[in-house]
């Protein structure tokens, strides 16, 4: 009922057209989602694609979901690959649910693997000294859930784009 609203408050915002196709997805009703995306079509809406950004060797590098545009595509798929069979045998299991999409699940799991910020890492993993940052940019907001990474120190708690350590290791 909130989409609902919204969309009825604002007939003219692509977001909360996605925000109902989402719900309806996440629920499986595909009937539904595709009818929000009739609509969409309908009024000449378009969802803002996703695009992630890295700079390496003085080049902006930009991706999208699923990209297979870029001139280092082939090495890019393979470490992406070696860096899932690493996660794999830590133990991580790849979570499909989110995947809203009704596919199979085989494409769902190929949608996980091609996030624009992982083929983003991938390259900059590939292209850059071991030691050096990695910065990717976005152009929509990345999340809003708490993020936890471990290094060889601590755990990080990432929230809101603040770390916990507040940066103790470069004071």
């Amino acid at each position: 009922m909130p989409a609902k609203s919204l969309i009825e408050l604002q007939p003219e915002n692509s977001w909360h057209y996605a925000l109902l196709s989402n719900v309806y997805a996440k629920a499986g009703k595909w009937q539904d989602m595709a009818k929000i995306r009739q609509l969409m079509s309908h009024q000449k809406l378009k969802k803002i694609p996703g695009w992630t950004w890295i700079e390496v060797d003085n080049k902006i590098h930009r991706f999208s979901v699923g990209d297979h545009t870029h001139p280092r595509l082939k090495e890019i798929y393979e470490k992406l690959k070696y860096l899932l069979k690493e996660l794999e045998i830590s133990g991580y299991v790849p979570d499909t649910n989110f995947v809203l999409h009704d596919v199979d699940e085989e494409l769902k799991l190929g949608n996980l693997f091609s996030h624009s910020e992982k083929l983003a890492v991938a390259l900059g993993l590939r292209s850059t000294p071991e030691l050096s940052i990695i910065r990717i940019m976005k152009n929509l907001r990345v999340t809003s859930r708490v993020i936890v990474a471990r290094d060889a120190n601590r755990f990080h708690h990432f929230k809101e784009g603040i770390c916990s350590c507040r940066d103790y290791w470069t004071l």
